[in-house]
């Protein structure tokens, strides 16, 4: 389960980023997740329960923010939809196609608490 050792490195930087702030208190933190980053949403959010147990993010507010995958067909341009990597174009059907989105794995924004 790699999503504990994930968890772990995002509030390790959520930490670090209240540090720069001189703040005890983080109230929220958005995380961006692709539908294709290899990452189980479900183990994610248990292990992030987990590892913000006694952090400065023991209190916050977790949102997750999924991300659709999306890809375009280098032959014919058109872009469409993807649930897995080993699609083919649905239009001409072909292999030669570029992921847009849907990798993501970041934190997209964290509310820190100042005095």
């Amino acid at each position: 389960m790699h999503e504990l050792s994930i968890a772990m490195q995002i509030v390790e930087i959520v930490e670090e980023e209240a540090k720069k702030y001189n703040s005890a208190q983080v109230s929220a933190v958005h995380l961006e997740i692709g539908t294709l980053s290899g990452v189980d949403p479900d183990a994610l959010k248990f292990a992030m329960e987990e590892a913000v147990r006694d952090s400065i993010a023991a209190n916050a507010e977790l949102f997750y923010h999924f991300i659709e995958a999306v890809a375009v067909c280098e032959e014919c341009c058109h872009e469409f939809k993807m649930d897995d990597y080993f699609k083919v174009c649905p239009y001409c059907n072909s292999i030669n196609i570029s992921l847009l989105k849907g990798k993501e794995l970041k934190i997209k924004s964290i509310d820190i608490q100042t005095d």
